[in-house]
Formats: C-alpha cells, structure tokens, sequence
C-alpha cells in the first residue's frame, strides 16, 4: 500500500508537540481519539533526535521519518552537503542509500542518482518524501547491492557507499571486513562498473590500514563537525597510490569550510623544532589530529611542539587562521591540588589531557575542579619529560 501524507490534523498534532517528552504524549493517547498517536508519538522522536544534525528534515511535516537506527545512521545535513561538493558528473549511485539525506545533496551534483536501499519501507519512505522535496533525478531500487550491480549495465561517474557498521551481535564494529556489504570484497566490481568510488567509514578506522588495504586511494577527507570527528571519505580510483592527498576538515553551520591538505610522504619529512610554553598554545582541530598531521601542521603555520608525543603547539607571536583552538599562556604550574587552587580561587576550569597519564575525571577527583569557567587547564607532558598543567584563557 502506497504511503500517505499526514492528514490536516495528524500534522497539526506533529507541529504543537514536536518539542514534547514522547513518552507522556503516548501516556495521554486517549485525549486525542481519531489519531494514530503511537505512529505520530515515533514521527516526533525521530524528528527530535534529528533536530541537530537535520534541522531542514526535522522541521519538514511532509516528510515521514523512519525508524530510529535509519535516522541515526544518517549522515548530518552539514556532512552530506560537503560531500556533495566534492564530486560531480553524469551519474552516481549510492549502494547503501538509507534515509537518502546524501543521495538528496548527490541529486543536485549528477544528472542521474540511484538510491539502492535493501529494505523495501525504507526505500519506499525515501522515494516519498524526495516528492515532496521536488526531487526528480533520482531512481529507487529496493535491493541489495550485490544484485543491483550484477544487473547494472551502465558505468557511473562514482559509486558511494556506506557500509553498516554494526555486527551480528548488532555491535558496533568499524573494520572494513567487518562492515556490510564487504567493500574489500566487492571493489574489483565496483571499480568495473564505475570511474571512482567514494567511501564513507569510521572515524576509528585506522586510515594507514584502510590505504593499504584499499590500495587504489586517490584522496582522504576527514571530516569533523564542531570539532567532533564524524567520517572519512576515501576516494578509490583506476590505479594504485600509496600516498594519497588528505584532507582534513571542521564544519560548522557558519564558519567558512577551509581544509587542511597534505600527504603522508610530506608528514614524514617535516621538521619538527620543540620549545618550552610560549606566548600562545595551540591545540588542531579533531579532524586535523585524526589525519595525522602533527609536524605539517607545525611546520604550515611555523610552530613549534610541546612534546614529540603531546600535538600541542606554541609560538610567541598569535597565529590568527589555525585550524583549531587557540591559547592566551597564562602560567605553567604544577600538577598539585594546591598550586591549582591558588591559580584559580573559584575552582573551576575547563581541562584537556595531551600525553598526560591521568584522564579528566581523575584530575577533577584529585584536585576538586569542577567544569565551566573562563580558565583552560591543558595537562600534559613537556619536552623534559615533566607533568605540567598549562593554563590558559582564550586568545580568540
């Protein structure tokens, strides 16, 4: 049976309690006879859980949300209108099509778009609601993406996917084997139906392991929202490389994108110089100190290394454009509760451990710091060796 639009009454039901506990609109179900409120009860959760990372969707009372996990394992409006901006052409398919919030921003990128979901709901869902989004450039086939490239006789521009990332033991598991389908085994087709591949995993997925085993990777984006690391994108082309371009980024919904490119072979060579705390402290990005480029980034915006192991940086004079929060020094002190509590009389701070052999929790346990304030304390190691806490406010 062909999905329906909410009904004057059920949307306006979705609109006044968008923002309600779901579990006390199901409680009072019988103040409202005539509506399906266990359904319109999901429709708010999945909205409310989307709200942050799909705020246009959530907003959206023409669209019917799926069940959670589909809206948890999708990508974020910011992440997904990114990687569109990446690539272009003729046409794409994304084998693991989901809730389709990629294959959406893809649409607007590719004359031609297949959204390849094996579960029949969830593809019907997404072909509904791409209707109401006045999306038409975009073919539904519900199955599996084996099949589908068995049967597909066209080449694409690109094919995207996005393994699941969840084991028999519903587990979450991020190795490349481990996830469905097996990209590992499925590349030689993917390669012959296609000019390149784009690859969503993990954040934990070890980059130097994945180019080994992908072998053909062209570019690497990493990709963090809000200094949160989110994804990584790994392009898959014709032919071998083993030092591919990568990219890190940090999104955010009003800052200007701006990426930070280097190779392995580059980071390899850089030259590191060390130095006790300047002027100004300097912690990258998450999605910077995930790539990996902890003597590029140094050597780009001429800084110098805490430690060898530490990835904080100084210099004397403020460096306005890094990529990454950026520190006022205001003292080098001890790691003792009451040094600390003569620096910072109201007891509170904000802490990060570099290289430091505590965790927060436990330097909070220690000292009594509670969380918030004006204060920055970064607990790590300096290049003598020594404990130190370095505290700081922000430059910026």
């Amino acid at each position: 049976m062909a999905l329906q639009p909410f009904s004057a009454e059920a949307r306006a039901f979705l609109e006044a309690h968008k923002n309600d506990d779901p579990a006390t609109l199901m409680l009072q179900a019988k103040r409202f006879p005539g509506l399906p409120v266990a359904e319109l009860v999901q429709q708010i959760q999945a909205r409310q859980k989307a709200k942050n990372k799909l705020p246009h969707w959530a907003e959206n009372f023409d669209l019917i949300f799926p069940a959670n996990l589909s809206v948890e394992q999708a990508s974020s409006e910011l992440t997904a209108q990114y990687k569109a901006s990446l690539i272009s052409g003729e046409i794409l398919v994304d084998l693991t099509g989901g809730f389709g919030v990629d294959v959406f921003y893809f649409s607007q990128q590719f004359r031609q778009v297949y959204h390849v979901e094996q579960n029949e709901a969830l593809s019907e869902t997404v072909a509904f609601n791409f209707e109401k989004l006045d999306v038409n450039n975009v073919t539904f086939q519900a199955q599996n993406a084996t099949v589908f490239l068995e049967n597909f006789s066209e080449i694409a521009d690109c094919i995207y996917l996005d393994p699941a990332r969840r084991g028999t033991a519903n587990q979450k598991v991020h190795l490349l084997e481990d996830c469905e389908p097996d990209v590992l085994q499925m590349l030689p087709t993917l390669l012959a139906k296609s000019h390149s591949v784009l690859l969503k995993t993990s954040p934990m997925l070890d980059i130097d392991r994945a180019v080994q085993q992908l072998k053909n990777v062209e570019k690497i984006w990493v990709i963090a929202v809000e200094n949160e690391c989110k994804e990584v994108l790994y392009q898959i082309g014709q032919t071998e490389n083993p030092d591919p371009e990568i990219t890190a980024v940090n999104l955010t919904p009003k800052a200007e994108n701006a990426g930070f490119s280097f190779r392995k072979s580059n980071e390899e060579t850089a030259e590191t110089h060390y130095s006790e705390p300047l002027e100004f402290i300097y912690e990258p990005n998450a999605a910077i100190m995930k790539a990996g480029a902890f003597r590029q980034i140094a050597q780009r915006f001429g800084l110098k290394k805490l430690h060898r192991n530490s990835h904080l940086y100084t210099s004397v004079d403020l460096v306005a454009d890094f990529p990454g929060r950026s520190f006022r020094l205001k003292t080098v002190a001890k790691y003792n509760k009451k040094v600390l509590h003569g620096l910072i009389p109201e007891k509170k701070a904000n802490i990060t451990v570099r290289n430091f052999p505590e965790t927060v929790a436990q330097i909070r346990q220690k000292t009594g710091l509670k969380e918030g304030g004006d204060l920055y304390l970064f607990a790590t190691t300096d290049m003598h060796q020594q404990l130190v806490i370095l505290v700081c406010e922000k430059a910026v």
